[in-house]
């Protein structure tokens, strides 16, 4: 069974160029190796991306909810859920 289900892994290899300077994969099971390799985790909310941060020692206080979409590691799966990547 797949950690990753194809909606996130085509979000991802999508939007891959948004976090690094060039592809790291070119097919799903790729990007799926991709993900598990670095530990990439899937997030159901605004909330949820701040927790991860917080418990991964980020400081995102005062950062609007924009403000953390917007970063990098940030990818937005399109159906309310998020992709987190850490580079």
């Amino acid at each position: 069974m797949r950690e990753f289900d194809d909606d996130v892994l085509e979000c991802f290899l999508d939007n891959q160029l948004q976090l690094f300077p060039e592809k790291v994969a070119e097919t799903l099971d790729e990007a799926e190796g991709f993900l598990e390799d670095c530990m990439a985790v899937v997030v159901n909310s605004v909330d949820e991306i701040v927790e991860y941060f917080e418990e991964e020692g980020i400081d995102m206080e005062g950062a609007a909810d924009e403000e953390i979409l917007d970063a990098d590691e940030v990818f937005d799966i399109g159906d309310g859920r998020y992709l987190i990547v850490e580079g």
